[in-house]
């Protein structure tokens, strides 16, 4: 197996900052708890593909209902890798629990945004069956796959990434 990529957590400050966007309500003293337990992803198995990524709170999505989760996670990675994200099978299986994205890319230079890499999960109850979703804080929600890619033989591409979402999109 190739090691090309290591997880770290957001500094404390992003992931204030960031959450404090996401969830208004919470006390600060609350959001440094949560960040002080946040739980790097890992593979269950030496056979797993995916690392799991687990919740930093508690999380509950009646059908119809869509939460944006700030992991307090980045990830520093090897140029031609990408990382996929993707909803946990079990959770997508039982509860058609999806990423609104369908696929997260994590770019290998997302790790040097002016946000520091940090990764967001969109995630919506699609339930058709009138399941809630709990989730609590700690619990495997999305697994990222590691993936080698290959670019033309006529790519130019020269630009720098200095954001997140979106800042890659600009037509040449």
């Amino acid at each position: 197996m190739k090691r090309i990529a290591r997880f770290h957590k957001v500094s404390e400050n992003r992931f204030l900052e960031d959450w404090k966007d996401k969830f208004p309500e919470t006390p600060e003293a609350e959001i440094h708890r949560i960040y002080e337990e946040i739980v790097l992803p890992r593979r269950a198995t030496a056979g797993s593909a995916g690392y799991d990524f687990f919740t930093p709170s508690d999380f509950t999505l009646a059908p119809g209902e869509s939460v944006t989760i700030p992991t307090g996670i980045r990830v520093e990675m090897q140029e031609e890798w990408v990382l996929k994200c993707y909803p946990r099978s079990g959770l997508g299986f039982k509860y058609r629990l999806q990423m609104n994205n369908t696929v997260g890319i994590i770019d290998s230079d997302y790790f040097y945004s002016d946000n520091e890499g940090h990764i967001f999960a969109k995630l919506t109850n699609d339930s058709r069956e009138n399941k809630t979703v709990e989730l609590k804080a700690g619990t495997g929600f999305m697994q990222g796959i590691f993936v080698e890619y290959g670019i033309t033989v006529d790519d130019d591409a020269t630009a720098v990434r200095n954001g997140g979402f979106g800042s890659t999109t600009a037509a040449k």
